[in-house]
C-alpha cells in the first residue's frame, strides 16, 4: 500500500478516542474505523477537513505516502 493513515497516532496525540471524533466528524464508527485501520478506499476531502479540524492537524499529519518495495 502506497498510503499509510496515521489517524491512530495524531488520536494518541490529541487524547481523543475513536467515539469522541466520531461524533465531532459527524462519521459513524464503523466507517472511521475504516479510514483508522488503512481500509478505506477513498476519503471525502470534507471528511479529512472534519477530521484536521477535530484534531487540530495537517492531512500530511494523517496520510503519508510510502513507496511500495520493489
Amino acid at each position: 500500500m502506497a498510503i499509510v493513515v496515521n489517524l491512530d497516532v495524531m488520536m494518541a496525540k490529541r487524547k481523543k478516542n475513536l467515539t469522541e471524533l466520531a461524533n465531532e466528524v459527524d462519521i459513524t464508527l464503523a466507517n472511521l474505523s475504516v479510514l483508522k485501520n488503512s481500509k478505506a478506499k477513498a476519503v471525502r476531502f470534507s471528511t479529512l477537513e472534519a477530521i484536521c479540524k477535530a484534531l487540530d492537524c495537517q492531512p500530511g499529519d494523517i496520510l503519508e505516502y510510502v513507496p511500495d518495495e520493489e
